[in-house]
């Protein structure tokens, strides 16, 4: 089973803990560390490090808490990759390499980290050749602020959700990767109100320190708005007077690849160290957000998650959910999980999540996913002619030559605040068409994005059913997304086509058998027909 009880999971690791604790001879090191804070070293530290020498220490902290990580001094053999002594820090259990949280040599220590749940561990290496003076590390529960690293995570008041302490004062220091910018949402908050928020409060700082940007200074029992930095560090500030509390709050942070906002026509993006197995126990958004009238068309070109619980058959573990707007609280469009071949979905407005969810065990590749931008085209039609209008600020950046129907002799026309054609049937590469027993007009219509030596032409086709004057819109090409997702369906097809192969070739096997078989059970018959007829004259 998938599902191990924690202690059971405890006293396994411990094993796999005791089994490393000599791995030299006369050499002891690494162990379960339980304590609420400590330290520890590198064998024979401050002296030179064994050769050939491997420990583990499991840190673990009561549940609920976290645990912080800092390193005193730091000297291990160098190499690029880190590939002969090293030190790896996880977030959990060492057996999961989604949990890995990084891999060092050298003589740069690594940064202080802050686990995301109660359990951390680390692995010494040593090779057999060229010693060092190696580490010393300190660690603590129940931080009150600290560095985090992670591309995503959780930061609570001290004692959430009960009411915080008086006389805190707590720095949380987010720092993601160089040039990204990290995503600030809180999901719950409720600290002493007063006007100017001088007692009790949550500050935000652009930055590492409170010497950079002040972005926000909030109070009371308001949600505070999704905040966003400018740079790819951010500084978040609790603080409590002597008197009068209260739930404290509750917030999430998204950076560097598992944060992003896509604003442009099409694109495409994927989960974090795609096609490597992403992070475990991380929860990553992915906005994107087109010019109003727009819908959006997403194409999943792979998805290979961690599968459904067996018991309820659900996506409970790792999953990939899609919602209608731009918040969670948006209507779910679907969620998924396991290694699927998904159709493509398409919003009903401009703004599209995906969300990335994952806990803290079993890892897979991901998934990739392909977008376009469905342009806002309203199409109608009389017995003789079509009408279409497009909102100039939806295309604010096209001419209106580059909007054409049929052929580029037949361009949009700038009326008011809309990119108009009307024209007549008999024009503009417009053919008659019978489907489903019924006549309609259809044309194409093109919008040309295209940009330097980039050709980018999306295609609509515009119908009309002229007894009733129905006229519908549908994008029929556009990009690379599109083809690939076609290349996909139509993989899925040949599939199913070669399954149908399959069960036809069996099918006439067995009807064959059947055949066979009664032709014998005839035979039988006549023969003993024959034998009885025999005797009777005998």
């Amino acid at each position: 089973m998938r599902r191990i009880h924690f202690g059971c999971l405890v006293a396994m690791t411990f094993l796999c803990v005791a089994n490393r604790m000599h791995a030299k001879k006369g050499v002891k090191c690494g162990g379960v560390l339980s304590a609420p804070y400590g330290n520890f070293s590198s064998p024979n530290f401050p002296g030179l490090y064994p050769y050939d020498t491997e420990c583990t220490w499991l840190i673990v902290v009561t549940e609920g808490s976290s645990a912080l990580l800092t390193f005193d001094h730091f000297d291990l053999e160098y190499h690029n990759s880190c590939d002969y002594d090293y030190l790896k820090i996880y977030n959990g259990f060492s057996e999961d390499e989604g949990n890995l949280l990084g891999k060092f040599c050298g003589k740069s220590s690594p940064p202080p980290f802050t686990s995301s749940w109660h359990v951390m561990s680390i692995i010494f290496h040593s090779d057999k050749h060229v010693a060092s003076q190696g580490f010393s590390a300190t660690y603590r529960k129940d931080v009150c602020g600290g560095v985090l690293t992670g591309l995503s995570g959780v930061i609570t008041s001290p004692d959430y959700p009960e009411n915080y302490p008086n006389n805190a004062e707590c720095r949380w220091i987010i720092r993601a990767v160089p040039n990204s910018v990290i995503k600030l949402v809180f999901a719950d908050f409720q600290i002493e109100n007063n006007e100017g928020c001088n007692f009790d409060y949550v500050a935000v700082y652009d930055g590492p320190t409170m010497g950079n940007m002040h972005l926000s200074h909030y109070c009371g029992n308001m949600k505070p708005p999704d905040i966003v930095s400018s740079t790819h560090e951010l500084l978040l500030v609790f603080k409590s007077d002597f008197n009068i509390g209260g739930r404290g709050f509750k917030a999430y942070f998204f950076s560097g690849e598992c944060q992003e906002v896509y604003t442009a026509i099409k694109g495409n993006f994927s989960s974090p160290q795609y096609p490597n197995f992403y992070p475990n126990n991380i929860k990553c958004h992915w906005t994107i957000q087109l010019p109003p009238g727009y819908r959006i068309k997403v194409f999943f070109l792979d998805l290979a998650l961690e599968g459904r619980n067996s018991l309820t058959d659900g996506c409970d573990y790792d999953h990939l959910a899609v919602f209608d707007g731009g918040t969670e609280k948006a209507f779910l469009l679907g969620k998924w999980c396991g290694r699927e071949m998904l159709s493509p979905i398409t919003s009903t407005r401009n703004k599209l999540l995906l969300v990335l969810h994952t806990d803290r065990n079993t890892a897979n590749r991901g998934f990739s996913v392909a977008y376009i931008g469905v342009v806002p085209v309203n199409v109608s039609c009389t017995r003789t002619d079509f009408q279409i209008q497009i909102p100039v600020q939806s295309l604010a950046q096209l001419e209106r030559n580059k909007i054409y129907l049929g052929t580029p002799a037949c361009p949009a026309q700038v009326v008011g605040l809309n990119f108009k054609i009307h024209t007549r049937f008999d024009t503009c590469g417009t053919e008659s068409q019978k489907r489903n027993h019924t006549s309609v007009i259809v044309s194409i219509l093109y919008i040309d994005f295209s940009a330097g030596n980039q050709e980018d032409i999306h295609e609509y086709e515009v119908q009309c059913e002229p007894k009733r004057k129905e006229a519908s819109v549908n994008l029929i090409s556009s990009s690379d997304p599109y083809r690939l997702n076609q290349f996909a369906e139509n993989l899925v097809e040949s599939h199913g086509q070669d399954a149908e192969a399959v069960e036809a070739d069996e099918s006439k096997s067995q009807d064959t058998s059947d055949i066979v078989f009664i032709s014998i059970c005839i035979l039988a018959g006549i023969l003993m027909v024959i034998a009885v007829v025999g005797l009777v004259l005998l």
